[in-house]
């Protein structure tokens, strides 16, 4: 059972080795709590492998003092899908301070609860597979195996009731699958692992005996919920992180452009320094961009000519295009006539339009501004 136990422990680890590995591809509100939340369920299935509980046993010299250990690790990993869930869930920073204080403090008790009725009680039989059921009547420890049952059945109701309440939502694409993920896991735990323990602990109260639940039911239940829910926390992530990777393209595809008109501008504006953002996320860069090149093109308004625009209006319309292609196509080449104009390439008075309205997006504005850094357009070399 050690053997299933740590490799459930191993891919909690790589999981939140992953998540560190891309720290700018999510917020640190969020990175933080779910890279705790990993390494705390990985902590989890360390301590509860029964070799892990004979080594600390054997270490310490005082025996079964790896159970307090093992719940009160149980008892942190709830609390971190709490905090985890608060963060995700989102709003007010004080009030998310607030809650994650008050989680923080309730489970402190609870672990501090479970090893004052460790110490208190009398369990000198080292038991490494079935302590729950073996010590259900013992007491102290009957009232430490509750707490900490019941301290993670509080979790996981918590994460249930909010998680079934978004499912219901109008919510789509990863975060969707992630709900229904973190469902599956959720209701496997209760089912697999705190209801099979009860049941044991329960029937030992009632002087029956079904320690199989127990030991051979719940741990591999609890290994399995675990990881499936703990995806469910990640997938999310990964939708986050694939938009921050393509604001990170088309902040690169915006560059040329911003080369292009940042020197010919009445008030030109130095790009900022990589040392002055490379901690910001790249969708910050991007927006930050696109408002500097925004900035310029007002400033090249008096260098665009309208009559460049609605010969490629015409053009475009002749070639069967519809009337949003021709109007892109014209702004299109307004721009690249203004940017040359700008700079000297070209000469000869510019007949700009009342007022400038630019609908075209940056990157495909860009890519046709490129494409014209080492050519000028037919009609530009005609004159």
């Amino acid at each position: 059972m050690s053997l299933v136990v740590y490799l459930a422990a191993l891919l909690l680890v790589v999981a939140a080795m992953v998540i560190r590995r891309s720290p700018t591809t999510a917020p640190t509100s969020l990175t933080v709590p779910t890279r705790a939340t990993a390494f705390l369920g990985a902590v989890c299935f360390i301590c509860a492998a029964p070799a892990t509980l004979a080594a600390v046993n054997r270490v310490t010299g005082i025996p079964n003092v790896g159970a307090p250990l093992t719940y009160s690790s149980i008892s942190a990993f709830s609390c971190s899908l709490i905090i985890l869930l608060i963060h995700w869930r989102g709003g007010p920073a004080q009030q998310i301070r607030r809650m994650v204080r008050i989680s923080i403090a309730v489970y402190a008790m609870l672990i501090f609860a479970i090893i004052a009725l460790f110490c208190l009680a009398d369990a000198d039989t080292e038991r490494l597979t079935d302590l729950d059921t073996y010590y259900a009547n013992a007491p102290y420890m009957r009232e430490m195996i509750v707490l900490y049952l019941l301290g993670h059945l509080a979790s996981t109701i918590v994460l249930s009731v909010v998680c079934l309440k978004w499912a219901r939502d109008e919510v789509t694409g990863l975060l969707r699958v992630g709900l229904r993920l973190i469902l599956a896991g959720l209701l496997l735990d209760v089912l697999g692992f705190e209801l099979t323990k009860v049941t044991a602990v329960v029937a030992r109260w009632c002087g029956y005996n079904l320690d199989f639940l127990s030991t051979t039911v719940a741990p591999p239940a609890a290994s399995l919920g675990a990881l499936i829910y703990s995806a469910g926390f990640v997938l999310p992530r990964l939708s986050a992180a694939a938009s921050e990777k393509q604001s990170l393209v088309n902040y690169r595809a915006l560059l040329p452009l911003w080369t292009a008109v940042k020197d010919v501008t009445t008030t030109p504006q130095a790009a900022p320094r990589w040392w002055q953002f490379w901690w910001q996320l790249p969708s910050r860069r991007l927006y930050l961009l696109e408002a500097r090149i925004r900035d310029a093109l007002l400033q090249l308004a008096a260098q665009v000519d309208r009559r460049v625009g609605e010969t490629a209006y015409a053009a475009a319309v002749g070639r069967g295009e519809s009337p949003d292609r021709a109007r892109i196509a014209a702004e299109k080449a307004m721009i690249t006539d203004g940017i040359l104009r700008a700079s000297g390439r070209i000469g000869g008075p510019a007949d700009p339009p009342e007022k400038l309205r630019l609908t075209i997006d940056l990157v495909e504005l860009a890519n046709a501004v490129s494409g014209t850094q080492h050519a000028a357009p037919d009609h530009v070399r005609a004159q």
